[in-house]
Order: C-alpha cells, then structure tokens, then sequence
C-alpha cells in the first residue's frame, strides 16, 4: 500500500462534509480564510471532519472503528445497492453471451478497513509501522463489501484481487479476507499482490526482475488487462477506494468507494 500524498494533499477529502479544501474562503467557527490567501483548509478541522464522516470512535477492545450509522457507512449502502443491481444484470447478460464475468476488488479500504491505523499514526505513513499493523491480519471489514464478494459469486461472477499489498503480504491478507467473510477465491491465482523480486511478464514493460518502475495505474491495469487477455474473462465491474484503482481501461463499470485518509497516486 503506497502513500506517498498524505494528509496534505487530501483533495480527493473535499467530499467529506462538502469541505473545500483549498483557496475556498471556508469559516467555520473560530477560523476565518481570506480567499486571496489560498491557504489549505485547516488540517486540525479536516480530522474532525472526518472523524465525523466515518463517525469515528473507540471499541471496548481500544480500536478506533467506523459506525454503521455514520455518513460513510450510507454512502457504502448506496454504492453497494446499486452495484448489486448491476452485477446482477450484467452477469446474466454475460453468461448469456457465453462471456465468463468476472469482478475485481483492491483489498485496502475496499475490503479491510485501514481507519485504526491511519488514527494512530495521525495519517502519516512508514512502511515498517504499515507492514506490522498489516500482518496482524485483524483489520475490520469494509461495510457490505465482503458481502458483495459473496453476492458476485453467488451470481456466478468469477471473483479476483488486485492489491497494492505486497507478495510477503499474501498470508496476513489472505487471513484477514477470511476472518471477515470474504472467504471467496484467495488463492494465487485470484489474488494479485506486487512481486518486486520476481514480476509477472504481463509487466514487463514497467518491471522486471529486481527492477519495478510500474505506477500504480500501470499495477492495476496491466493485471485487469491479464485478467481479461490472457485468462479469458469479462471485468464486469471493478472495485477501489482509489482513482488509481480504476483508470487505465479493462473494465466494463467502476465503483469508487469513499476514502477521505490518503490519496494513492
């Protein structure tokens, strides 16, 4: 999972509460921007406003946990109905078609729920820090998305993974995906994390043994394009928090799942 655009560069965060972020003339009480200053909203403010988004707080166990009755968990129900509906109609066209339908799911903050972590460490990011709290395999669901990978296959939808997570990862994620009920497809085969040290050929224009130069968009749609090329499958529909998720085609729809915390690029 590569962070390199923290806190400050939260753009993609002016959906939380309608902030703007920058340049804006945004008041709120006690702070008063001129517009001609461009100065980036307050980032003491934009916590709490996403705090308020995720309605975050404490569970009985010191974890900070999104609510089910928080902005965020009704902007997941939304997108998660209306990409039921989608797949639902999509999968029998394709099966009619004689097509084999597949989705595609990012694993952080699309399925695993990264808040903890980013509350603790005040939204800034260290690999090794990352790399532990990843490996305690204990991350909380997405709301509704390990459903949704239950619902994909039941629809008789081909299931894969597509992570920024790296191949030392695999074990933690892959126990992290069952603990949560997204116990569908996490073999090698379905599952696809960065190997630095020994890249797919499928990359060889970006990577190759020792030597990775792929951008995140390069990562993600170059496997799409493997998934659909090379194994014989239609994406119907893929899944991310991130726009880099999602650009760079091989993909017939796309659901961009709210995440104000980072910004990958």
């Amino acid at each position: 999972m590569h962070k390199p655009l923290r806190i400050a560069a939260l753009t993609a965060a002016c959906a939380v509460a309608g902030a703007a972020l920058y340049g804006a003339g945004a008041a709120t009480a006690g702070q008063s921007t001129a517009n001609s200053t461009h100065e980036p909203y307050n980032i003491g403010l934009l916590v709490k406003d996403m705090d308020s988004y995720y309605g975050t707080a404490l569970d009985a166990n010191g974890v900070y946990q999104a609510s089910k009755d928080s902005p965020y968990a009704k902007d997941l129900a939304s997108i998660d109905k209306a990409a039921r509906k989608y797949i639902d109609k999509a999968a029998r066209k394709a099966l009619h078609k004689g097509e084999k339908p597949a989705v595609v799911f990012d694993i952080d903050d699309t399925l695993l729920l990264s808040l903890d972590y980013e509350k603790r460490t005040n939204y800034t990011y260290n690999s090794a820090t990352w790399a532990e709290y990843v490996n305690k395999a204990d991350r909380p669901a997405v709301f509704g998305s390990p459903e949704l990978v239950q619902y994909a296959e039941s629809k008789g939808v081909e299931v894969f993974y597509n992570s920024g997570l790296s191949e030392a990862q695999r074990s933690a994620a892959v126990e992290n995906l069952k603990k949560v009920g997204a116990d569908v497809n996490l073999d090698a085969d379905h599952m696809f994390l960065k190997d630095k040290a020994n890249p797919p050929a499928y990359l060889a224009e970006c990577a190759t043994p020792g030597t990775w130069n792929c951008t995140t968009v390069q990562y993600k749609s170059g496997t799409r394009q493997h998934i659909e090329d090379d194994l014989g499958y239609e994406i119907i529909a893929n899944f991310g928090d991130q726009y880099t998720d999602l650009e760079g085609g091989f993909a017939d729809r796309t659901y961009k799942l709210p995440n104000p915390t980072y910004f990958v690029s």
